[in-house]
């Protein structure tokens, strides 16, 4: 199902409104809420991420973690709407707004170019949320000024690969670590 296309964002300078949301149905017919990630969201970070299966952690950590320590979860709470941005899916469970997935991006020392990742829940995967969040994430990087955006991932992880491919990025072996992917997107 061809998600629609995201409306421009308003915030002069930013590139994005801290304020923006969606709300996005998934192939499921179910629906989340996306919107940029605030400091309100951090419990909700630690918890999504304790809440990831063990491969799901190391796809996203490219490595063993079992708990987030605070200075990672620092680095992940931290967005300025242009250099580091992230969005977060929001879902109701049980009478409460939990995180269903994130996708961020943070400028790296090359010009133009940013790095990207993207996680969803194990249950909410396979229903289009890695496709909803990266294509909020690749227009705000397109309107921040952007040029290239990339992303490293494992080899052995068949789902982002399929992802970056409807996406668009061309995946190559990664030169310095042949277990590695890398996923390449022109802006």
């Amino acid at each position: 199902m061809a998600l629609p296309r995201n409306p421009r964002l308003t915030v002069p300078g930013s590139g994005t409104d801290a304020e923006a949301h969606w709300i996005e149905p998934l192939n499921d017919g179910s629906h989340v809420l996306i919107r940029p990630l605030r400091q309100e969201d951090r419990d909700r970070e630690v918890e999504f991420i304790r809440n990831l299966s063990p491969e799901s952690r190391h796809f996203r950590f490219l490595g063993a973690i079992k708990e987030i320590g605070p200075a990672l979860l620092n680095q992940l709470m931290e967005v300025d709407f242009h250099e580091k941005m992230a969005f977060v899916a929001l879902a109701h469970q049980d009478g409460k707004l939990i995180e269903v997935g994130v996708s961020r991006y943070a400028a790296t020392k090359e010009s133009g170019q940013c790095e990207c990742a993207v996680t969803v829940a194990d249950a909410w995967q396979h229903r289009g949320l890695g496709t909803a969040l990266m294509r909020h994430l690749i227009e705000a990087a397109r309107q921040n000024g952007f040029k290239h955006m990339y992303s490293i991932d494992a080899a052995a992880n068949v789902h982002v690969q399929a992802l970056a491919h409807d996406l668009g990025f061309y995946s190559s072996r990664d030169p310095q670590d042949a277990t590695q992917l890398v996923h390449s997107l022109q802006l």
